[in-house]
C-alpha cells in the first residue's frame, strides 16, 4: 500500500497538484461515484450476472478506479496512512456487524437486507455512532 501511496504522491507532485483542495477532491469523488452508480441505473443484477458481462465489468473498473484514485489523492495530500485508516475502519465494522449475528440469517438471498443489519444500523444511528 505504501508503494502505491508513494506513486500517487509522485504523480501529484510532478503535475503540481500536491496542493489540491480536499473539498475539490471530495467533490470529484462524489462526481465519479455518481458515474459509477449510473452504470447500475434501472437494473438490479446480482454479482454473478455482472461478472458474466465483460463490458459491464470494464465500465465498472474504469469508474471505480476514478473514485479510488481521488480517494488516494486526498489521503496522500492530507498525509493519511491508507492502510492504517482502512484497518481501523474494518475493525470497527467487524465489531459492529459480528459474523455470528449474520450467519443466523444466512438463508437471506439479499445480503444487506437482513433484519439484524437494520437493527444494528438503527441502534448506531440513534447513538450517533458511525
Amino acid at each position: 500500500m505504501k508503494r502505491f501511496e508513494d506513486r500517487i504522491k509522485s504523480y501529484l507532485e510532478e503535475r503540481g497538484w500536491s496542493k489540491l483542495r480536499p473539498s475539490d477532491l471530495a467533490k470529484s469523488i462524489v462526481i465519479e461515484g455518481g458515474e459509477l452508480l449510473e452504470i447500475f441505473q434501472w437494473e438490479n443484477r446480482s454479482s454473478d450476472e455482472i461478472k458474466a458481462d465483460s463490458e459491464k465489468v470494464k465500465e465498472i473498473r474504469k469508474e471505480l478506479a476514478d473514485v479510488m484514485t481521488y480517494c488516494f489523492d486526498m489521503a496522500v495530500i492530507l498525509e493519511i496512512d491508507v492502510e492504517e485508516m482502512l484497518n481501523e475502519k474494518l475493525d470497527k465494522v467487524i465489531e459492529k456487524y459480528p459474523a455470528s449475528l449474520f450467519n443466523k440469517e444466512s438463508n437471506s438471498s439479499d445480503p444487506g437486507t437482513e433484519n439484524a443489519y437494520w437493527e444494528v444500523k438503527r441502534k448506531y444511528r440513534k447513538e450517533g455512532k458511525s
